[in-house]
């Protein structure tokens, strides 16, 4: 696969000079994302538990549209609002709902400054969550994603960087990494991860072909064809790693599970401790933590303020204005992202 006739197919470009509207797109939607649940027409107050269930069918129709799914925990009364826990991706998620069933506050946020305190703690249900920090700069930045194969938010950012890393080529270090535990065991997950590691250790020159191919769909026996993976190496490799990292025996002992729920994935694990890495996708830049939009313009920004002396690519560089959506394909949405959306415990 040519990696630039893919970009230009995918990403019509526009002057990097562009305004990034989405700094304030982000901000407002994540305080205030109102969506139409019920038509004007409808009864003026319906019972919390049927909100909510408008809401969650609403979320996954329209929002997650089959990449993930997400389910209704709890309902109560909070604020004179109703209040309901979803779970998507094994993580519980509050959602605020008026009273009429048509107004759906997807975060809310306190105005009292003791509230606004207690919500900003970072928390384990929020590891890409991190506050922002100063990314130390260097000649060439050492930039590691952490992900998880089929966490939508990962390859959601994953799309948005292969670009970045595509235009910086030799400019910088590169590192795909796993999360030290996976969610999608069920979708295949980990068998794919053990391929992209031994992909990244062993044939790291066709590493960035295959990702661009397994984000269009996800069908990594495809992928590996058609960018003429070694597959007898590849084997060769699986096996080894399987039984370094003890990833197969992880997955088939429940007992070893992170909270009985998650199969262990090692491969990374040392540098999951280092970074203090909790999910999926986590950007580490120069051994930081960093925040960044999840747009191939945003993402740029981000990695070319880790260089000493920024080189001409972070100038000259255009790319299409919008966000890729959440899960695999390649499409894109004029809609801002919210940074802190991932697959974490």
């Amino acid at each position: 696969m040519n990696i630039e006739n893919k970009q230009e197919e995918n990403t019509p470009v526009v002057k990097q000079t562009k305004k990034n509207n989405w700094k304030i797109a982000s901000f407002v939607l994540g305080i205030l994302l109102v969506v139409s649940i019920i038509s004007s027409t409808g009864l003026l107050s319906i019972s919390g538990n049927a909100a909510a269930i408008d809401a969650v069918d609403f979320i996954n129709n329209e929002m997650l549209q089959g990449q993930t799914t997400a389910t209704l925990e709890d309902v109560t009364k909070e604020n004179g609002l109703i209040k309901a826990t979803i779970n998507v991706e094994g993580q519980a998620t509050p959602i605020y709902i008026s009273n009429d069933g048509k107004l759906m506050f997807l975060q809310a946020v306190p105005i009292t400054g003791a509230a606004t305190a207690a919500t900003t703690t970072p928390t384990q249900n929020s590891p890409t969550t991190q506050p922002p920090v100063d990314v130390p700069k260097s000649d060439k930045p050492v930039v590691d994603l952490f992900i998880m194969s089929h966490c939508p938010y990962g390859t959601q950012m994953e799309k948005g960087l292969l670009p970045v890393v595509k235009v910086l080529e030799d400019d910088i270090d590169f590192n795909l990494k796993f999360v030290y535990y996976a969610m999608h065991p069920t979708q295949g997950e980990v068998e794919e991860q053990l391929n992209q590691y031994c992909i990244r250790e062993e044939q790291e020159d066709k590493l960035l072909d295959y990702l661009y191919c397994f984000l269009e769909d996800g069908d990594g026996e495809r992928c590996l064809a058609e960018t003429n993976i070694d597959t007898t190496k590849l084997e060769t490799c699986v096996t080894t790693a399987d039984a370094e990292f003890g990833i197969t025996s992880s997955l088939e002992d429940k007992a070893s599970w992170l909270s009985g729920k998650f199969p262990l994935f090692n491969t990374d694990k040392a540098d999951n401790e280092k970074y203090g890495v909790g999910g999926s996708p986590t950007l580490v830049i120069n051994g930081k933590t960093a925040s960044s939009g999840r747009d191939s313009i945003s993402l740029l920004k981000t990695v070319c303020g880790a260089f000493n002396n920024e080189p001409e690519a972070c100038t000259t560089t255009e790319f299409e204005a919008g966000s890729p959506t959440p899960g695999f394909g390649w499409d894109t949405t004029a809609q801002a992202n919210s940074a802190a959306a991932g697959c974490g415990y």
